[in-house]
């Protein structure tokens, strides 16, 4: 079976990125062809490939008159005729407005690839026409949660072809073990609203009271860089929080950290919450749509109401307060990151793709 792999860019180093390099690799190594495909730049992929993965892009150029939809999808039937593509793997669901043109009259299986949270449009009313069509003609659905599925399932007019898929976690279950406690809190993401470390800063306000000899350390960039700083000058935070900004190796932070937490107003799937399984720790996390309750499932890692703040500092200051808790936890998020593995997750597609067959 010959399979197309399309995203937006694979020169970008972004988790969708990441993980759509991680499937083409894992099924090349499951003996199918892949074809790795960005519809603008992509000549030069971010993560590194397989040797038996082919990396093509429909557009070198940077010139906007190109990417008009018509040149898109004339692009991609292009593509899929000359490559003898079978399957069709969408990376992203708003890419359906081009692709399902490109596959008028082909004999190809056409699979959704969703990576954001289906309640979530990102402001796009693009993207709720593009769900509705996917969930109507395309040969099958991928969405990363069970929760999500169900959203897919009440809210599409579908041909229950919806599934659930997780990603993989870019990272083995760690064997190291920590010696002391550092007394770190990690948080990751982008420095942007949806990410809410605007509460978490809230809440830490109330943990530094109680706990001032802990750290905070928020790793990532973004727009919101400025205000963060400012509210972390104003509550006289500056001893115990510290923005990292952007890091090649996130490991680092992950092995020096004794809890993480996620303050996110939403998700899609949030990969952070792999990764921390695989270092083995605990987690104190907003209960938000979609991902974070799945993934910690099983765990004992602490869910605290969306967007409250007070449970957010309360847990916290628990979690810390209780080091057995901590490394309890710890070894089951370990057994639980097992799940993740990319030969996991890839075995779950290929049993996806013969099913065509």
């Amino acid at each position: 079976m010959k399979i197309l792999i399309l995203g937006g860019n694979f020169n970008n180093a972004g988790g969708t990125e990441r993980v759509g390099s991680m499937l083409a690799n894992g099924l090349s190594e499951a003996d199918y062809q892949i074809v790795l495909a960005s519809i603008s730049s992509g000549d030069n992929p971010f993560f590194s490939l397989n040797e038996g993965v082919e990396s093509v892009s429909l557009f070198n150029t940077a010139g906007r008159t190109l990417y008009r939809t018509p040149n898109i999808v004339y692009r991609i039937r292009k593509l899929l005729k000359e490559k003898q593509i079978d399957t069709l793997i969408v990376v992203e669901s708003m890419s359906v407005l081009f692709t399902l043109p490109a596959t008028i009259g082909l004999p190809i299986n056409h699979i959704c690839w969703e990576h954001f949270n289906f309640n979530n449009d990102l402001g796009k009313t693009g993207r709720r026409v593009a769900r509705q069509l996917a969930a109507r003609y395309c040969d099958s659905v991928v969405t990363l949660t069970e929760r999500d599925k169900e959203y897919w399932l009440k809210g599409t007019q579908h041909k229950s072809q919806i599934t659930a898929i997780a990603n993989p976690c870019p990272f083995p279950v760690q064997e190291y073990i920590k010696e002391k406690n550092t007394k770190i809190v990690l948080a990751v993401g982008r420095l942007t609203h949806i990410k809410g470390f605007d509460m978490l800063l809230e809440a830490w306000i109330q943990v530094n009271e109680v706990m001032p000899e802990w750290v905070l350390k928020i790793v990532g960039e973004g727009e919101d860089r400025a205000k963060l700083t400012d509210f972390i000058k104003k509550n006289k935070l500056t001893d115990s929080v510290e923005l990292v900004g952007n890091t090649n190796d996130v490991s680092q932070y992950y092995k020096e950290a004794e809890i993480f937490c996620l303050s996110s107003r939403f998700e899609g799937f949030p990969m952070v919450l792999l990764e921390t399984l695989a270092f083995g720790l605990p987690v104190v996390s907003f209960d938000c749509d979609t991902g974070p309750a799945e993934i910690l499932e099983d765990t004992g890692s602490i869910l605290v109401a969306k967007n409250d703040v007070s449970e957010l500092a309360t847990s916290l200051i628990k979690l810390m307060s209780n080091e057995k808790q901590r490394k309890t936890i710890g070894l089951r998020s370990k057994e639980k990151a097992e799940e993740y593995q990319p030969e996991n997750i890839i075995n779950q597609w290929v049993e996806l793709l013969d099913s065509f067959k």
